[in-house]
């Protein structure tokens, strides 16, 4: 099962390293003005979060990854892997509002687990607290954000909701490899973010 987790993180990689370059060029959208530093933010942060040091992940020794699905690095991905080893390959043209959309489950499913994890009993609730709820404000800004597509409820909220039942150690176990793979998921976010708004995926 860890190397599933492995792979399935590997391949995500993968996939982000595909953009093109130019999405490191000044981007020509409005949209992008207003999303783009929240994104970026909510990268730093979870970058935060997930180092050895902070609340969540402190004292845990796990390489392990978790994400949610390989769906958004599917249909983010603005080419085919050519990679013959990894499996996680889109067979269709890129779609931005698939993409986008996405991005809004993965940002409300990241929402609702963390949210729940804060209502459960914590190993130092204000340390936790206040590094996981900067995480949260970003993520509602973002979806707010002009660039994402407005859709109502989604099943995997109620999934995330249900995932701490366990004893504060195997939770915050569970929180720390979640958070390593939202790092994971979110960097390839910005960089579909980045290709989208560039106008590339329109060429």
């Amino acid at each position: 099962m860890a190397n599933f987790h492995l792979y399935l993180a590997g391949c995500a990689l993968l996939l982000t390293l595909g953009w093109p370059s130019s999405t490191g060029l000044p981007l020509r959208t409005d949209n992008y003005a207003q999303c783009a530093p929240l994104f970026r933010g909510l990268l730093e942060n979870i970058k935060n979060a997930t180092c050895t040091n902070s609340s969540v992940c402190y004292g845990i020794i796990s390489d392990r990854v978790e994400m949610r699905t390989a769906e958004t690095s599917l249909a983010c991905a603005p080419t085919l892997n050519e990679n013959p080893g990894c499996k996680m390959q889109r067979n269709s043209s890129f779609s931005k509002s698939e993409c986008l959309s996405n991005i809004r489950k993965d940002l409300v499913y990241y929402e609702a687990a963390i949210s729940s994890y804060l209502k459960t009993p914590l190993r130092s609730p204000e340390n936790e607290e206040a590094l996981l709820r900067p995480t949260l404000d970003i993520i509602k800004s973002l979806k707010n954000c002009s660039l994402m597509p407005n859709e109502e409820n989604d099943s995997s909220e109620k999934d995330a909701a249900q995932m701490w039942v366990k004893n504060i150690y195997d939770n915050r176990l569970e929180m720390c490899k979640m958070m390593k793979g939202f790092y994971v998921r979110t960097i390839t976010i910005n960089r579909a973010v980045g290709y989208i708004t560039s106008g590339d995926h329109m060429k």
